[in-house]
């Protein structure tokens, strides 16, 4: 019988007495929908020019999330799977043009993927070597994932190991990750996704705030309904059950650690002001970016003097002899910043090496902008990190941003053994190229920025320009993988990417512009920046950059141009490479830079079958180009054989022609057809175990459109909101059995109420038979159904 289906780091303990503001409960906010135009583009784009990403054959792609700019231009970010395994390191972001055409992407793989995917060691032994990494009291050792790492810009075949279990001090969590090469055994890294400050730190007082707070028949509640129900608990000094702050008066705390209120003030006010600054300063929807609140759980441990980020809340411990907690503004919103950080770039940026410093670099920079923000006289803005915690127990910061290496650890300046520091340590660089960019190098009202080497001083550009360009820079362009300096693909660097946002907020060569290539030359990250022209440039783009014709029929394409520097001007347009019988026309023949033309090639019966690269000149006072690939296809066929190709699909006869694990297709109560009485559902137990699905299909030669589409429901028992448990697999496989391609992976993660369509492109397969495939696995506890109805392979 299936299993029943379920209902569908951290820191400021505030003196002095509260004035509150009350409202009645709500519901939390939901997310918005997503804008579908722009992510279709960036969709198209990608399939006719996969090496812009360093694509691969047996790659499938699943955008995440589309950011719009006001202008129309549009950011795509897309994860990556190998023959149907995770590729970490190759997240990518497709750009777009406000008129849909081509503007680059972001991408840390180096190379195309070329591995193998068998692993030479067994899982066995890969669970006893992670085993021996752990550090605390083990509880669990998860099972290991085979994936591609490709952190490093190259892939190798790894597992992955989650461990969970408790720090050596008995009151930590842990879930800590193990990566072992899957080739040779070897670790090859680990970290703990419990982000933590530790320090002995004294109390912090911030004066009179006011808290936004629930009333709830005659009590109030620390919950914050202005900002997505963010709440705030007492643990009660133990590690497991919190319990809502709740008050008859709405007069919260004394400003000491007598009343317990106190700490869960600070925590409650951090919050806050960590969503209103990324929501007012950024536009973005709380830390999440879906307008949840973070939950904040405070007196947590027993004179445990540590302060974590989980991933979904913050946790507080109460410090020494249980009357120091350790709160204050930037450390909190530090480590909220982190939740930032992990929900705009899939995965995170990898928590080690240079990658590592700019993950922690963010936090710092966002901690510090924070509590310029929040603007109390208690505890203002300093450029300092963690000053009012008293970490190292004599009155010092944990960082300093106007000169990182004064905690006598952190770098200062870049150098080639960066890469190898602590990522604490790793953020020195950038937290020091952020202050030079906001307030300049030499002294300044919060401390003296030296200057690396022989580099010029640096002329400041202000707090308000300077974290908008970060914020920009990490919101559409950092990947996984991004790094100081990066010989082999020097566009994925943090200098090259802070650039282009500096280039988007405030124009080419502007003031700004030239103000972040000063402040990463003033800590040594040199950078192969195009020369900083002041004359009228213009750039070229196509969308699509390649399309297919039949002999005697034409293909288009739009041609867009773009003002790179100084003024608009008048580009004439032109195409060479053309085969032999072909010819092309561009609509109008000039354009004005900033406007576009459609471009259509027209071939004739006597033009022969080929690939050809044609190349789109605009000439103006520059000349630019870019390339379009033109295929023409073999003589004769045309589209025969269209219509919908797949047999039983809606499941309403029976099985056949699906092949099925048993017990897939039926009629069942607890899971509703979506038309018809009848549909395939696929896992559901609860415990351990894969199911299938798959039909052959024969797609004929010489159509337009082969769309695969289905619809799709998935429920789940699983309540986290970070790991997918339970995956379904959607893949195109050969006559022989080889997987072709994995169209897309669903887990626990994506389950929602009712069903979604899907729908993929079998253009690539045109000519042949292949099987569409479903399979979904699921792991030894709490159900994952996948639900399928109503498929369809529609040629035309």
């Amino acid at each position: 019988m299936r299993r029943p289906l379920a209902a569908v780091s951290t820191l400021l303990l505030t003196s002095g007495m509260l004035t509150c503001v009350a409202t009645a409960a709500q519901a939390a906010p939901t997310a918005p929908a997503p804008d579908t135009a722009p992510a279709a583009r960036a969709e198209s784009l990608l399939r006719s020019n996969p090496g812009a990403v360093q694509g691969a054959s047996g790659e499938s792609y699943q955008a995440v999330r589309t950011k719009v700019d006001g202008n129309g231009a549009a950011h795509t970010r897309y994860t990556r799977s190998y023959k149907g395994l995770r590729v970490y390191g190759g997240d990518f972001v497709i750009h777009t043009a406000p008129d849909g055409a081509y503007a680059g992407a972001s991408v840390g793989l180096a190379a195309p993927l070329t591995l193998a995917t068998a692993p030479k060691v067994t899982v066995t032994s890969v669970k006893a070597t992670a085993k021996k990494q752990f550090e605390g009291k083990l509880e669990t050792v998860g099972s290991p994932e085979l994936f591609v790492d490709a952190s490093s810009g190259t892939g190798r075949l790894a597992y992955e190991t989650v461990l969970t279990g408790w720090h050596t001090d008995g009151q930590t969590p842990s879930r800590f990750h193990v990566i072992t090469d899957a080739v040779t055994g070897k670790v090859i890294g680990s970290y703990d996704e419990i982000e933590m400050v530790a320090g002995t730190g004294s109390s912090v007082y911030s004066g009179t705030v006011t808290i936004d707070t629930t009333l709830s028949g005659s009590m109030y509640s620390m919950v914050d309904p202005a900002r997505g129900n963010g709440s705030t608990c007492d643990m009660n000094n133990g590690t497991s059950t919190c319990t809502t702050f709740t008050d008859a008066d709405n007069s919260w705390g004394n400003g000491t650690t007598s009343n317990r209120q106190s700490a869960a003030v600070d925590a409650h006010f951090g919050a806050a002001k960590t969503y209103d600054y990324f929501k007012n300063v950024h536009g973005r929807n709380g830390i999440f970016g879906d307008g949840r609140g973070v939950p904040s759980r405070v007196h947590y441990g027993n004179n445990y003097v540590n302060a974590f980020w989980d991933g979904s809340r913050m946790t507080y411990g109460d410090g020494s002899g249980n009357s120091r907690p350790l709160v204050s503004l930037d450390v909190a919103g530090h480590e909220m910043a982190h939740g930032v950080t992990e929900n705009v770039v899939p995965g995170g940026l990898t928590y080690s090496g240079e990658s590592g410093g700019l993950n922690e670099a963010t936090s710092d920079i966002f901690g510090s902008m924070v509590e310029f923000y929040a603007n109390t006289t208690a505890d203002p803005g300093d450029y300092q990190i963690g000053e009012k915690i008293n970490i190292n127990g004599n009155g010092t910061p944990l960082r300093y941003m106007y000169d990182p290496a004064l905690d006598g650890s952190s770098d200062r300046c870049w150098t080639t053994s960066t890469k190898n520091k602590d990522v604490h340590y790793s953020s020195g660089p950038a937290n020091h190229f952020f202050f030079n960019l906001a307030e300049g190098t030499g002294a300044t009202p919060y401390g003296t920025s030296p200057i690396c080497g022989s580099a010029p001083a640096v002329t400041g550009i202000g707090r308000a320009k300077a974290e908008k360009i970060w914020f920009r820079a990490l919101d559409v362009y950092f990947t996984s993988n991004t790094s100081y300096v990066n010989n082999t693909t020097p566009s994925n660097t943090a200098r090259a990417y802070t650039l282009r946002a500096a280039t988007d907020l405030y124009g080419s060569c502007s003031t700004e512009y030239k103000a972040v290539q000063a402040a990463w030359t003033a800590v040594a990250v040199a950078g192969t920046d195009a020369p900083c022209s002041t004359g009228n440039d213009f750039s070229v783009s196509l969308s699509p950059t390649s399309g297919a014709v039949n002999p005697g029929n034409s293909v288009s394409t739009t041609v867009g141009t773009a003002v790179t520097s100084g003024n608009a001007q008048t580009v004439a347009l032109s195409a060479s490479g053309l085969p032999t019988g072909a010819t092309a026309s561009f609509n109008p023949s000039s354009v004005t830079s900033g406007g576009s033309s459609t471009l259509t090639i027209a071939t004739t019966a006597s033009t022969p079958p080929g690939t050809y690269t044609v190349t789109v000149t605009g000439a103006g006072t520059v000349t630019r180009t870019a390339t379009y690939t033109l295929t023409v296809n073999g003589t004769g066929g045309g589209c025969t054989g269209a219509g919908q190709k797949l047999g039983n699909p809606g499941f309403e006869s029976g099985t056949t022609p699906w092949a099925a694990t048993s017990g897939v297709i039926g009629s069942f109560t607890g899971q509703p057809a979506r038309t018809g009485t009848r549909n395939a559902w696929m896992n559901g137990y609860g415990s351990s175990r894969t199911d299938t699905l798959s039909q052959a299909v024969s797609l004929p030669a010489g159509c337009t459109s082969y769309n695969f589409s289905f619809w799709l429901h998935i429920d789940s028992a699983e309540t986290t909101t970070g790991t997918a448990y339970d995956t379904l697999r959607v893949q195109v496989l050969n006559s022989s059995g080889t997987v072709l391609a994995t169209l897309a992976t669903y887990s626990n993660l994506n389950k929602a109420t009712g069903y979604a369509q899907k729908s993929f492109s079998l253009a690539s397969y045109a000519g042949q038979t292949v099987t569409l495939k479903f399979t979904g696995v699921e792991d030894s506890s709490l159900q994952t159904s996948f639900v399928v109805d109503d498929t369809a392979v529609n040629v035309s």
